[in-house]
């Protein structure tokens, strides 16, 4: 015997849900979790046919149901980011620091522009730190330190005025330290541990391109 109409309609719509509500977010989440390994089974309550991602576990969300907090750190996850995180136009805190997180950095987290913390700290993440990230004008936490990220520190970054912590040690960059705009009030320990690095740029004196890559 054939279904009943209303029973097929409803199937329907739930295999629609996504698409209909075309919740970015949704979509943004779901495609970090399929590019992540997840041993122990934090991304359970991520159920891609409802209608926002506001009750997955390690997700928190504003009052308009817009994601603003992603907390997957010490999760033991393993794979790479994905482009899609760019798409959280509203997300202020990004972490995913104490992982085994490998590839490179998303030059979309720049599109970012409402994140106030990026921390990626203590994972196995490659490249380089992608200029895009001077973008980010709300930007105040950018822990990247204990990876293996290579190639010079963007100067796009001195224009965050905002920017109250760096820390790029313990990492393979290359190049000058910045010494202008937040520069100025970042220690030097928090650049320490990365061999090429050649200290302090002196401004007006030394370019900061000493052909590093």
């Amino acid at each position: 015997m054939a279904a009943p109409v209303w029973l097929w309609a409803f199937s329907v719509s739930l295999t629609l849900i996504p698409s209909v509500f075309g919740n970015s977010d949704v979509d943004a989440l779901y495609a970090l979790r399929r590019s992540l390994t997840d041993p122990d089974n934090v991304f359970q309550s991520w159920d891609p046919t409802l209608v926002n991602p506001c009750t997955w576990f390690h997700i928190t969300c504003n009052q308009d149901n817009r994601v603003t907090r992603v907390d997957l750190g010490n999760s033991n996850l393993s794979g790479h980011l994905v482009p899609e995180l760019g798409k959280l136009e509203h997300l202020q805190y990004l972490e995913l620091y104490k992982n085994n997180i490998q590839g490179t950095i998303p030059t979309e987290l720049g599109n970012l522009k409402s994140l106030i913390s990026l921390d990626l700290y203590n994972n196995n993440i490659l490249g380089t730190i992608p200029p895009s990230l001077g973008k980010l004008k709300s930007l105040v936490f950018l822990r990247l330190n204990d990876n293996k990220l290579t190639g010079a520190i963007p100067r796009e970054l001195v224009g965050i005025s905002s920017l109250k912590v760096v820390d790029v040690s313990n990492n393979d960059l290359c190049g000058t330290i910045p010494t202008s705009g937040p520069f100025e009030h970042i220690p030097l320990n928090n650049f320490e541990k990365n061999p090429r690095l050649e200290g302090p740029e002196l401004l007006g004196l030394a370019s900061y391109d000493t052909h590093c890559s």
